[in-house]
């Protein structure tokens, strides 16, 4: 695109959108909607999901063992003691999440044929929409698509109960497929090759993934297995956090469910929220180009101290994966993660970088307190193994974040039926103003 001669506007951007910010503090400003002991602003009620990491006494924070919950059931109980011959996980906990209740096996099966049945594209649509143009991120492909496939529905304004159970389960199905396709062109584009698999029915979205990903559509059941508890671990995870928030705020104002949820993959795509497990992977890259001995405690820590004080990596002093919002002793979803990444990474190559990053785990917290000199609990995030894991699976980096937003489309759509139907009422916080009053001059006189 050629952009015209700059506008005066570009010379005075920051001193024309600077706020001082004293102005926060003193107008008592919930910045990021946030409380002071940095937790969230409470926006609503819900029965969908519930994040706990901590307990509140006198108004301190005190840590606690992390639990996350889907309509009351822990994820560990959902998840932990399943096999591989446990095909549709993420189909199951997608039946929890819209439908209320835990299905039974015929309950399943009905809604595994209802995704089934929604995974073909309207005719032209990955030539037309998906290929051309090819973008240089897949999440706008996504967020693109979803506003097309309005275009394909002509009940698309319609806010029944029954048109808003099956567009969640048409884009459920879809946006796997949406997202290979699309990961693909994006290859193409820059001289790769260019694959376009059929899906073969009655395969389960994780299945269906890998087999249009893999140019040989080969898998076995255990790398399955892995990815359907990944989508399932990704599914959900309270209404606070911005992306499912976006798709509330939106749904608040009455918008059609397309619209919203292509918010929803708009403000995933932000770097500040869907790409920490890729930063992950960079860091992890960088700690074993640095550190010549992963299994030495003490040069491992010294090279974590560095990264503190922003000597090593990427300057910013974080050590990615350590640390969360809410959880504070754990994250269930890091321990399931990693319990399914040790049992496929066994007796193979990936071996060694998964004891890397459980070091990292355990000696991050001692960096810290070594370069910051107070100590405080610091429990590793699920981004610490994810990237991993779909490393382990064959999965690029370009899909992380696609891939996050196909699992996380259940919660969506959850909490936008849950608004639809509790809330009704459009979201409207205020801002104060802080304009001093202006004199007005004519043109001419100016």
């Amino acid at each position: 695109m050629v952009r015209n001669a700059p506008l005066p506007l570009y010379e005075t951007f920051e001193r024309v959108n600077t706020i001082d910010p004293e102005l926060f503090v003193s107008n008592r400003v919930k910045r990021g909607l946030r409380n002071d002991d940095g937790t969230g602003v409470v926006a609503g009620v819900t029965r969908i999901s519930n994040v706990h990491g901590y307990l509140l006494s006198d108004g301190e924070r005190i840590p606690d063992d992390g639990r996350l919950t889907y309509r009351g059931y822990e994820i560990g109980d959902l998840l932990g003691a399943t096999t591989p011959a446990d095909r549709f996980l993420f189909e199951g906990v997608c039946h929890l999440l819209l439908m209320g209740d835990l299905a039974d096996s015929a309950g399943l099966q009905s809604f595994v044929a209802a995704l089934d049945a929604e995974r073909e594209l309207p005719d032209g649509f990955t030539t037309h929409y998906v290929m051309n143009p090819p973008t240089d991120n897949i999440m706008n492909a996504l967020e693109r698509a979803v506003l097309i496939l309005y275009a394909d529905d002509t009940k698309a304004e319609s806010r029944e109960p029954d048109h808003e159970i099956m567009t969640a389960i048409s884009l459920i199905s879809r946006l796997p497929r949406i997202a290979v396709l699309a990961y693909y062109s994006y290859l193409s584009a820059r001289g790769g090759s260019m694959i376009m698999h059929r899906f073969i029915p009655g395969q389960s979205s994780a299945e269906t993934f890998l087999s249009m990903l893999r140019p040989d559509r080969q898998f076995t059941a255990e790398e399955a297995h892995l990815l359907d508890v990944m989508l399932a671990l990704h599914a959900e995870h309270g209404g606070g956090n911005n992306s499912t928030f976006a798709c509330r705020v939106l749904t608040s104002s009455d918008t059609d469910p397309y619209s919203a949820y292509a918010a929803a993959i708009g403000s995933l795509k932000g770097n500040r929220h869907g790409g920490a497990n890729a930063k992950v992977l960079a860091m992890q890259a960088a700690i074993e180009e640095g550190v010549q001995n992963w299994d030495d405690d003490a040069e491992l820590e010294a090279f974590l101290e560095r990264i503190v004080r922003g000597e090593a990596f990427d300057g910013t002093g974080l050590i990615y994966g350590m640390g969360h919002a809410v959880y504070t002793k754990s994250d269930p979803r890091a321990i399931i993660c990693k319990q399914f990444a040790r049992q496929l990474a066994a007796g193979t190559p990936f071996e060694a970088r998964l004891r890397l990053l459980e070091s990292i785990e355990r000696l991050a917290p001692e960096a810290f307190a070594a370069v910051k000199g107070e100590r405080k609990v610091l429990s590793a995030n699920i981004d610490l193994y994810s990237g991993f894991v779909y490393g382990m699976l064959g999965i690029p980096e370009e899909l992380l974040t696609p891939l996050f937003a196909c699992a996380r489309m259940a919660g969506w759509a959850a909490h936008r039926f849950e608004e639809i139907v509790s809330s009704k009422r459009i979201m409207r916080p205020a801002y104060k103003s802080i304009t001093e009053p202006a004199r007005f001059v004519p043109r001419d006189e100016r």
